[in-house]
């Protein structure tokens, strides 16, 4: 008995966390409206944002604003150049940024975005 309840628990617990995922925000008004980015320079952002939240937020946070002994990344542009942060994103930095975890053109893009991060 307690094995059916638990397997019923846990398969209404998971179809409940997939109906409300999805990660898409509910707007009312139409996409880029009222910006002067092209669509693909809002997907690009969009998707470096989402990759930060994926890869990065782990260690600095939600907000990107750091935890503990780990810089924020909220201000980053305002302390480093677009050039070095894609060479720690690529290459790690010693004391426990590990290299590697975005590579090629999704590190570019989220360098980019994090240097635009004043």
């Amino acid at each position: 008995m307690k094995k059916k309840w638990l397997a019923t628990f846990m398969l209404g617990s998971a179809l409940m966390l997939g109906a409300c995922g999805g990660g898409e925000k509910a707007t009312d008004e139409e996409p880029n409206e009222g910006t002067t980015n092209p669509p693909a320079e809002n997907a690009t952002a969009d998707a470096s944002e989402e990759v930060a939240q994926q890869r990065c937020a782990t260690c600095h946070g939600g907000n990107l604003q750091g935890m503990g002994t780990t810089p924020a990344l909220n201000d980053v542009g305002s302390r480093l150049s677009e050039e070095e942060i894609l060479n720690i994103i690529v290459n790690g930095q010693e004391g426990g940024m590990p290299g590697g975890l975005v590579q090629g053109e999704e590190a570019e893009a989220l360098a980019a975005w994090l240097a635009a991060k004043k």
